[in-house]
């Protein structure tokens, strides 16, 4: 049976900070065979020039998450794509599991669960209810590491091109597709901006978010509030 290739699109912005250690943690599942691909949205700093050092691929693409993504999708090679943010670890086996996930057919795309890395308790508790409200809405977020067949990326048409909730538009059109394999191994993600804003501040606009965009508020004056 052939085995199907995975490429990650990793979409970036001035991540000089991270961006190696990043990369560096994909390490193994390159060495698998994986494609990594960092799209970047015109980085000031030295985060293009460090993702060519570490041996991904790097491609140019309009500044804004969705752009990058469908960009670095465009530049794919695999028959599956892995969407991570660049401060989002995967487990060490993601490869595997994404494989077993998928293999059947029955389900074309998936996520794992999110863990968030950080002092706050509340962290930890504001992970577990992302996973199960995932669980229940069939729903998922960029930070769960999102991944899908490339049949299923093409039939959905890529992400919307907006600037804010593109992984729960692209999640809606997924689903008319299949329910998502959820993933326990957890993605670990950063938890900087939520320290930084403030744990209970971040919660409350992320819920106020989410409930206008449901009520149809513009994505573009979401991204203004989400600033």
């Amino acid at each position: 049976m052939t085995v199907p290739r995975i490429s990650v699109v990793m979409p970036a912005l001035n991540e000089a900070a991270c961006i190696d250690a990043a990369l560096l943690a994909l390490a193994p599942m390159a060495a698998r065979g994986a494609q990594i691909v960092v799209a970047d949205g015109g980085s000031t700093d030295t985060t293009r020039t460090q993702a060519l050092a570490a041996g991904a691929q790097a491609v140019q693409a309009p500044r804004g998450r969705a752009l990058q993504m469908n960009a670095g999708a465009h530049h794919a090679a695999g028959d599956i794509l892995l969407f991570l943010h660049a401060d989002t670890r995967l487990p060490p086996d993601a490869d595997r599991l994404i494989g077993q996930a998928l293999a059947s057919g029955a389900q074309v795309w998936g996520r794992f669960d999110v863990r968030i890395e950080g002092k706050p308790r509340l962290l930890r508790v504001i992970a577990a209810c992302m996973n199960r409200r995932s669980r229940w809405t069939g729903i998922a977020t960029g930070d769960q590491a999102m991944f899908m067949t490339r049949a299923a990326f093409d039939a959905v048409g890529g992400f919307a091109a907006q600037p804010l909730m593109e992984d729960i538009e692209m999640s809606a059109r997924l689903c008319a597709l299949s329910r998502p394999a959820c993933l326990r191994a957890p993605a670990v993600t950063s938890g900087r901006r939520w320290e930084s804003r403030g744990v209970w501040r971040t919660m409350l606009l992320m819920w106020r978010l989410r409930f206008a965009y449901w009520r149809g508020a513009a994505p573009e004056r979401l991204a203004a509030l989400y600033r």
